[in-house]
């Protein structure tokens, strides 16, 4: 089932800050990957379902370039992705082997994929750029994939910039950084992303007006009795 666009559109709503804060409090401290960053077309939020790939380290008798027509290969698992998905690839941190050049990203463009996240390298940098696809990674290298990396599959549970990520949990990417929610909590992450992100404009405003912070943020309880009938005068 896709994403329900009433959550989605909330979502798309709340900066990761603001969603890392909301899964703190519901006792998820492993949110957010280190290693993506937004690197390219990543001007945007995205908001999408997990489509997780997974990597070993390089063997050689495996990671060669003949190993990219296989059964098992990224070609493969592009093909295999759905509309509106977020590919979350593991790569293990690698930093000297580009995981996917510019026509594997333009294939996933082309097939209404959001957007690519992981914790390893893109190739082929210009190239990839001139897809469109934004990108959520570590960096840029030229040397292929098999030059650090060997290709075991997709769909199954992989551990990405440290955080654990199940197929279908929901990915959240901006310019912060890309934060993974449990399948499970994401209707209710989402809900508490609106009241946070309502409750934290609120603070603001009154932090510009000369609101010292102690008693404010976070707030006592005199202090959402204020921002409460505030929120009920509308």
């Amino acid at each position: 089932m896709p994403l329900d666009k009433a959550i989605a559109d909330a979502l798309h709503a709340a900066t990761t800050a603001t969603l890392t804060t909301v899964l703190l409090k519901k006792g998820v401290r492993r949110s957010w990957m280190r290693g993506p960053k937004a690197w390219y077309n990543a001007g945007d939020r995205v908001v999408g379902e997990a489509f997780t790939l997974r990597f070993v380290p390089m063997r050689e008798d495996l990671a060669t370039p003949e190993s990219w027509a296989s059964p098992t290969s990224t070609r493969a698992a592009i093909e295999a992705m759905p509309e509106g998905a977020i590919c979350v690839a593991d790569a293990m941190g690698v930093e000297d082997a580009g995981i996917f050049g510019d026509i594997l990203c333009a294939r996933m463009r082309r097939k209404n994929v959001k957007a690519l996240v992981t914790d390893g390298t893109v190739r082929d940098g210009a190239g990839v750029h001139g897809t469109g696809l934004p990108i959520w990674c570590s960096g840029v290298a030229a040397p292929a994939s098999v030059a650090g990396l060997t290709f075991v599959g997709w769909e199954q549970p992989i551990g990405c910039g440290g955080v654990a990520i199940f197929p279908g949990d929901v990915i959240v990417a901006d310019g912060d950084g890309a934060v993974v929610i449990p399948k499970a909590m994401v209707e209710e992450v989402a809900v508490a992303a609106v009241e946070q992100e309502r409750l934290e404009a609120w603070i603001m405003r009154e932090v510009e007006r000369g609101v010292p912070l102690p008693g404010l943020y976070p707030p006592n309880a005199e202090t959402r009795a204020r921002y409460e009938a505030d929120t009920t005068r509308g």
